[in-house]
């Protein structure tokens, strides 16, 4: 792709998550090394209760697994639309497309290489990696294939030329540790039409783990409009988050965005459980907020029956009045690695 070919180079970007949707796409968990047995079940019912819910507020289409579809729909609400293709896994935010727009009505998309978060042991993507392409035949929209390995949970923007990344993301081994920052930068800018990048160091430590992202930025800071972002923070010194998300913080305190304003920032305090029992002994639980979903209409929060949900839900009512804000249990979804915005990718309106 030359230059003047690229989407940004053609007028496209990819929108903020709160501008008008056309919908939203899932994927419906399968059976693999992360959903095994009864967990199988209660994986279906979290991320079916997810789809319900999105449902009321704009169409979602799911995309399960082949053989699988009507194994689906007993989750589901009849107005979500089931498709069937091969899948590995069910995490739409990395697999599916990043789509853009060119504010004329026209929709595109970006096709990332996806490589089961940096070519992890327990990943498979055989099927996964294809998975955008596929959307973008679905939706007749014009697909651009990216030379970065990316997921879409690695990325936020704030649709007036500002990105969010993570270094041990876009450069971290398995990924892109060859490209320099500037190459990443470039790619990522030419793909989303962003002018302004703003990295932070790391991601939250459980990310880190078996079945972690190694550090997707949108379980750590997103948007809420532009000029303000809203970040986790772990306020109690026996979390190993403690730390890093103060370091987090400080640096997009001292943060510019495209529009040369320094960035607002509104800190959101992590759930009050720190751990976990783990295979081997406790481990720190990366329970976050800030991984929502902005749909037309609704705010769809993560909930954890903790007495942070309600302060979390305040939050979000106050920065977006206009939607209504729903609390969906998240724990099971975080169990597998993720959070609600991770198991969805919204599509603009053209």
């Amino acid at each position: 792709m030359t230059n003047d070919q690229t989407p940004a180079a053609l007028g496209f970007s990819m929108p903020a998550e709160w501008t008008p949707h056309e919908r939203t796409w899932m994927a419906f968990p399968t059976s693999n090394d992360t959903f095994v047995g009864d967990e199988l079940h209660l994986a279906r019912q979290a991320w079916a209760n997810v789809a319900n819910t999105i449902v009321r507020y704009e169409p979602v289409t799911l995309i399960a697994n082949t053989g699988e579809g009507e194994t689906a729909k007993q989750y589901l609400s009849p107005e979500v639309e089931v498709v069937e293709r091969p899948l590995d896994d069910a995490w739409m935010r990395d697999i599916g497309p990043t789509f853009l727009t060119d504010g004329k009505g026209s929709v595109a998309a970006a096709d990332w290489i996806f490589n089961g978060w940096g070519a992890q042991d327990w990943a498979s993507w055989e099927h996964d990696q294809h998975i955008a392409e596929e959307i973008t035949e679905l939706t007749s929209v014009r697909r651009f294939a990216s030379r970065l390995i990316n997921e879409g949970g690695g990325i936020h923007v704030d649709g007036e030329g500002t990105v969010l990344l993570t270094e041990t993301v876009q450069l971290g081994e398995g990924r892109n540790s060859d490209w320099t920052k500037e190459q990443v930068e470039a790619e990522i800018h030419a793909f989303l039409g962003t002018t302004k990048a703003i990295w932070v160091p790391r991601g939250l430590t459980r990310d880190y783990q078996r079945y972690g992202t190694r550090g997707h930025i949108d379980i750590v800071a997103a948007f809420l409009r532009p000029g303000t972002v809203v970040v986790h923070s772990q306020p109690d010194p026996a979390h190993p988050d403690f730390e890093v998300t103060r370091e987090i913080v400080e640096l997009l305190r001292n943060s510019t965005d495209a529009q040369g304003r320094r960035l607002e920032v509104v800190e959101l305090l992590a759930p009050t459980v720190l751990f976990e029992e783990g295979p081997e002994g406790p481990e720190p639980v990366d329970y976050s907020y800030i991984n929502h979903y902005l749909c037309n209409g609704a705010v769809i929060l993560c909930a954890f029956d903790d007495e942070r949900d309600q302060l979390a839900a305040e939050v979000f009512a106050k920065a977006f009045p206009d939607r209504k804000v729903e609390l969906v249990d998240a724990r099971e979804i975080f169990a597998n690695g993720g959070g609600i915005h991770c198991i969805t990718q919204q599509q603009p309106r053209g």
